[in-house]
C-alpha cells in the first residue's frame, strides 16, 4: 500500500514539474497547443484527486481527534458539574439549618428561664414517628422524663423515656400526649391538645373541652397555655383546620394541623428549667 502511495507520488511530482515547464514554455508564445493543454488537464486532474484524497484523510484525523477532546471535556463538565450540584445541596442545607436555628434562637430570647438542648433524631422508637423517636442526648445533658421537645416551627412533644446518651421523644401526633392549650386570637384557655388521626391516617391533633360560646374559627393558631407548669407558655402547636360543636357534652373542637411535620423533622431541642423546682414534672 505504501509502495503505490510512494509511485503515485513520484507520477505527481514528474507531471507538475512537466507541467510547470510547459506553462513556461507557453507563456513566451501567449497559446497553448493542444498536447500542452491535453497535458494541462490531465495532470490538474491528479493533483486535484491526490489532494482531495490527502484533505479528507487530514479532515477524518481532525474529526477524531476533536470527538476525542470533546469527550474528554464533557467529562470534566460532567464532574464539575456533579461537584456544583453537591455544593448546592450543602449550601441549601446550611440555609434551613441556620433559619431553624434562627427561629429558636428568637424564642429562647423570649423565655430565658430555660435552656435548650439540642439533640439529633437517630431512630424510631416504634413503628412510626407517632410511636416516637430517639435522640442523640440523654441524662449527661441534664434531659429528664416529662421534658418538652420543640423545633423553631413549633412543639413536637414530650420525653418519656431518658438514657445515659440518649432519650425517646413521643410527638404530639401520638395519643398518649396531652398539652393544655389556648386559641391565640381569643385566648380561649381551657383547652387540651391531644393526637389525632384521620380518616386516611394523616396525623394532626385536636384540641377539646372548648366552650360553646368560643369564637374559635379556621386558622386560627393554637399554643400552649402554660397551664399545669409543664408545657412553657407560647409554643405554637398548629392551625385550626375545622371546628366542631358538641352540644351534648356542652363543648367545641377543632382539628388542628401541627405546624411540625413529625416525619421529616431532623433534630429538636430539649427545654430544660434552669430552676427546675419550678417545674412539676
Amino acid at each position: 500500500m505504501n509502495m503505490k502511495k510512494n509511485k503515485l507520488t513520484v507520477v505527481v511530482i514528474i507531471l507538475s514539474v512537466t507541467f510547470l515547464s510547459l506553462i513556461g514554455y507557453s507563456a513566451n508564445r501567449g497559446k497553448m497547443s493542444f498536447v500542452e493543454n491535453g497535458v494541462g488537464v490531465t495532470i490538474n486532474s491528479v493533483q486535484g484527486l491526490f489532494y482531495d484524497s490527502l484533505y479528507k484523510i487530514s479532515s477524518s484525523f481532525q474529526f477524531i481527534t476533536n470527538v476525542s477532546k470533546v469527550k474528554t471535556q464533557n467529562e470534566e463538565l460532567r464532574k464539575s458539574n456533579s461537584k456544583y450540584q453537591s455544593k448546592a445541596l450543602e449550601y441549601s442545607a446550611s440555609i434551613k439549618e441556620n433559619e431553624r436555628l434562627r427561629s429558636m434562637f428568637k424564642f429562647s430570647e423570649l423565655k430565658d428561664q430555660y435552656n435548650y438542648v439540642g439533640a439529633d433524631i437517630i431512630g424510631i422508637s416504634g413503628n412510626s414517628f407517632t410511636d416516637g423517636f430517639i435522640i442523640s442526648e440523654g441524662e449527661d445533658k441534664g434531659i429528664k422524663k416529662g421534658m418538652i421537645a420543640m423545633t423553631g416551627e413549633g412543639l413536637v412533644g414530650q420525653v418519656t423515656s431518658v438514657g445515659n446518651n440518649w432519650s425517646i421523644v413521643q410527638s404530639l401526633s401520638n395519643k398518649n400526649i396531652a398539652v393544655a392549650a389556648l386559641v391565640h386570637r381569643t385566648r380561649d384557655n381551657n383547652g387540651i391538645v391531644k393526637g389525632y388521626t384521620d380518616k386516611n391516617n394523616k396525623p394532626l391533633a385536636e384540641i377539646d373541652r372548648l366552650s360553646l360560646d368560643s369564637g374559635v374559627k379556621k386558622g386560627d393558631v393554637i399554643e400552649t397555655s402554660g397551664l399545669g407548669g409543664i408545657y412553657p407558655a407560647g409554643i405554637q402547636i398548629g392551625k385550626v383546620l375545622s371546628v366542631h360543636e358538641d352540644k351534648g357534652e356542652v363543648m367545641k373542637s377543632a382539628i388542628v394541623q401541627p405546624y411540625v411535620d413529625f416525619s421529616k423533622i431532623e433534630e429538636v431541642f430539649i427545654v430544660i428549667p434552669k430552676n427546675p423546682r419550678e417545674i412539676k414534672y
